[in-house]
């Protein structure tokens, strides 16, 4: 089928959705579109243009943001103000399209900070550069997305333009396991209540050529969730949301939008006002901790934590410091959260805490 073929079909299903309640009845017909869709779809991506076209820039510090928004939304002034000021700032171009990058330090932590040209519509097939901004954002820890007030509805086009990516903001990576046999067929098992039905699950795995595999699934799961898991190619980033512009409008109007947006942060780049909260809700939003490091015969180095992020074992600790102490790791002892007692011993696999102390013993 030609590229404008794929495309008039994926207009068909997409109006053929737009016109299909969901429930019950329908659940196993719109699951069957919606597969098609996405195999048209990925289809139409790998298409046009050539494959694997982008870049990478490289990353530093202890976490990556990049701003995203519409052109002349106040990405370059949040940038500026959020960044330090005696810190580096360059530029990183690739073909048509640059990003500037900034470094932001907020809690002792060094944050990268990639500003991005203004993503438009259709971005996720490849206008404007677009191919090259997502394979930045699918690289960075957090995506800041920044709306003007008088545009809120840039934020459901970002959203989408973001989703059809391949994108997953604020989302949870749903578990669902697939493991792919050479006979056999299909064997669906569910640790949760059902959410889907087995013949509509059924029916989407074979609209994707697979007909021998053990699916597990452990959380109730949307069609789309259930695509997501037989693509697995979607990356799953936590987002933050910027409202720019405040001094421009009423104060009835801003009251509204915190109804509606509770969780954004509320600025204005040109009186530079709310700049300190969204370098604090960054921070929050990457789950990073502190922990400080103790030589053996020493006091622990209070004065400088070493940044990890939540959830990391002894094992990540000792990567950031040096590569090539896991290798010579052979026990570390911990005072702290993550500790029943002081000084106790844990091996490398261990998850440590936010302020915990750790000593490492290497060979």
């Amino acid at each position: 089928m030609s590229r404008e073929g794929v495309n008039a079909e994926i207009l068909d299903l997409e109006a053929e959705l737009s016109k299909t309640k969901y429930n019950k009845r329908t659940q196993h017909h719109i699951g069957l579109v919606k597969a098609k869709l996405a195999r048209l779809k990925e289809k139409a991506s790998s298409g046009g243009g050539k494959k694997g076209e982008g870049y990478n820039v490289r990353k530093t510090g202890d976490a990556t943001v990049v701003l995203v928004g519409f052109p002349s939304v106040g990405k370059s002034t949040l940038l500026n103000q959020i960044t330090n000021a005696d810190s580096k700032v360059g530029a990183y171009e690739f073909t048509t399209l640059t990003v500037v990058p900034g470094l932001m330090e907020h809690h002792s932590a060094k944050i990268q900070v990639l500003d991005v040209p203004g993503i438009i519509h259709g971005a996720s097939s490849g206008k404007g550069r677009g191919r090259e901004i997502i394979s930045v954002m699918r690289n960075s820890d957090l995506v800041v997305l920044i709306i003007d007030v008088f545009n809120i509805a840039q934020l459901k086009v970002l959203e989408k333009e973001l989703f059809d990516s391949g994108l997953r903001l604020n989302v949870k990576k749903p578990e669902v396991v697939i493991k792919r046999r050479i006979k056999g067929g299909l064997s669906i098992s569910w640790t949760v209540p059902k959410s889907l039905d087995d013949e509509t699950v059924e029916a989407i795995l074979k609209e994707f050529k697979m007909i021998n595999a053990d699916i597990v699934i452990r959380d109730q799961i949307s069609i789309d969730d259930l695509i997501d898991a037989i693509e697995s190619n979607k990356v799953y980033i936590p987002a933050l949301t910027v409202i720019n512009k405040v001094d421009m409008t009423s104060l009835e109007h801003i009251k509204d939008l915190k109804t509606k947006f509770p969780e954004a942060v509320f600025i204005s780049a040109k009186n530079e006002k709310n700049f300190e909260d969204v370098k604090e809700k960054i921070f929050k939003s990457l789950s990073l901790i502190k922990i400080f490091m103790k030589e053996v015969g020493k006091e622990a180095d209070l004065n400088e934590p070493l940044i990890i992020k939540k959830n990391s074992t002894v094992a990540d600790v000792c990567n950031k410091i040096h590569r090539d102490f896991l290798r010579r790791f052979r026990f570390c002892r911990i005072w702290g959260k993550s500790a029943k007692f002081p000084g106790q011993v844990f091996k490398a696999n261990h998850i440590v805490q936010d302020s915990d102390i750790v000593q490492l013993h290497l060979k």
